[in-house]
């Protein structure tokens, strides 16, 4: 079968996924698409769409015939070369991918996490006691959503107190790389160089810290589970993919607290769903909208073949909001079961350091929830414009702290 057929009997659309006004509001395009059919072609860069939750799924967990190695952004490494050289957790494949994520499954582990809990608490209640005390009125994007993660993980990976200021704008273009070369890549082309040279300072040995978890994977290098290659690589996948989702999934469950004022009322009431309402608020709005996978074989989705070597965009914001799978997809709801939703992935890419993100969801919102009665907002909350992430700029609120810091 040529592949001009196949084409003419899949829906098309010359839409562009990476335009501002897409980026900042994608549900229309997302119910458009799924409406449209399994499979839909995108003629503006040549790449097959999947945004229905069962394919998308499906495609996630057969990393056999969808791979990542090409590349989970629009560029085919197997025929340009990579801005940087790729992660091995995200963009590589079994057998490359094999040991850098055990390594870091292993670090990441309960026991591990269990030791960053009390402190992590500790630094949540001075956070929300500080932003409290400078008035009823905030961002909470940046005094709360940003300043969290930027405090706790950085620590956690033993990087030193300088230069952290960069980890946000470092995972803006990173994940803005992801997409076509546009006007967002361009506008941080100068900046390239300057934040991959600090980045790539602070995943060397010698600037971390000797308890951190950047320490712990050099030791595993050690050990010889990695190469000494591969080590500082592993290091910059988590100061990559663990702040900026982290930071965009806490701005959503805030904003969805601010909107749903009956769920942050639940939340006072049972604190221990604190997690749950951290992956309602990921399905809810998917920190992470899209990713690239890249066919091994001519495959066939619903009886649409797609040619081998064809890029396939996964719309994951869409599958998370899909009816079929989701009861009111669009209510942001703590009565709901949030597992399944492929905001982290799925399969062998699945999010390593999810669980690391829900603790310090967590630690944060169970802190708030014990100071703060009502959470509402004052002003329209701005988004910020990015290929792959669904971020935030500002988000403006006024609470009403409790009375003695006790739920009533």
């Amino acid at each position: 079968m040529t592949e001009a057929p196949e084409r003419a009997v899949v829906p098309a659309d010359d839409v562009d996924p990476f335009a501002h006004a897409v980026l900042l509001d994608p549900e229309p395009l997302h119910q458009a698409l799924r409406a449209a059919g399994p499979v839909v072609y995108l003629s503006r860069y040549d790449v097959y769409a999947l945004a229905r939750y069962e394919h998308v799924h499906a495609a996630l967990v057969d990393w056999q015939h969808f791979e990542s190695g090409a590349g989970v952004g629009l560029a085919d490494f197997r025929r340009e070369e990579p801005w940087r050289p790729p992660s091995l957790l995200l963009e590589a494949d079994p057998p490359r991918h094999d040991a850098p994520r055990r390594v870091l499954r292993e670090i990441l582990a309960p026991p591990a996490l269990r030791r960053l809990r009390a402190a992590w608490s500790t630094g949540a209640e001075e956070l929300v006691d500080q932003v409290l005390s400078n008035g009823p009125e905030f961002d909470a994007f940046t005094a709360l959503a940003e300043a969290f993660p930027l405090r706790v993980f950085p620590d956690a990976v033993g990087l030193g107190p300088d230069g952290r200021e960069n980890l946000l704008p470092y995972g803006n273009l990173a994940f803005n790389a992801f997409g076509p070369v546009n006007d967002l890549v361009r506008a941080d082309a100068h900046r390239v160089a300057e934040l991959s040279a600090w980045v790539n300072a602070q995943c060397a040995r010698e600037a971390l810290s000797e308890d951190g978890f950047g320490a712990r994977i050099w030791a595993a290098a050690d050990r010889g589970e990695l190469t000494y290659e591969q080590a500082p690589l592993v290091v910059r996948s988590l100061l990559t993919a663990g702040v900026d989702t982290t930071v965009h999934g806490l701005a959503a469950a805030l904003y969805g607290f601010a909107t749903h004022p009956d769920q942050w009322r639940r939340l006072r009431e049972r604190p221990e769903s604190a997690r749950v309402a951290f992956d309602e608020a990921v399905r809810w709005q998917s920190p992470v909208q899209t990713f690239f996978r890249t066919a091994t074989t001519d495959v066939t989705i619903a009886d649409t073949v797609i040619p081998a070597g064809t890029k396939i965009l996964m719309f994951l914001g869409s599958a998370n909001r899909d009816p079929a799978r989701w009861a009111e997809p669009d209510r942001f709801d703590l009565a709901r079961d949030p597992s399944g939703h492929v905001g982290f992935g799925m399969g062998i890419h699945q999010c390593v350091g999810q669980h690391v993100a829900r603790l310090e969801a967590e630690t944060l919102l169970t802190a708030l929830a014990r100071r703060v009665e009502r959470i509402e907002l004052t002003g329209t909350p701005r988004r910020h414009p990015n290929n792959t992430l669904r971020s935030w700029e500002s988000l403006p609120v006024r609470v009403r702290p409790s009375g003695n810091g006790d739920v009533h």
